[in-house]
């Protein structure tokens, strides 16, 4: 293994492990749309559907 090839994996694996802390810290502060454009406004089921209609009359 050469030194390009572990420091291309260290910064991958400090990347993912970065957003894995992320998604659990907003988890753990009750947050249930990680990622939603709405953010944080309910399940994610109450989002989409939200979108779909937004869509629709747009």
């Amino acid at each position: 293994m050469t030194m390009d090839n572990l420091i291309i994996i260290i910064v991958l694996i400090v990347i993912v492990g970065s957003a894995g802390y992320y998604i659990w810290k907003e988890k753990k502060n009750g947050k249930k749309c990680i990622g939603c454009p709405m953010s944080g406004c309910g399940p994610c089921k109450e989002c989409s559907d939200k979108l779909q209609k937004d869509e629709k009359n747009s």
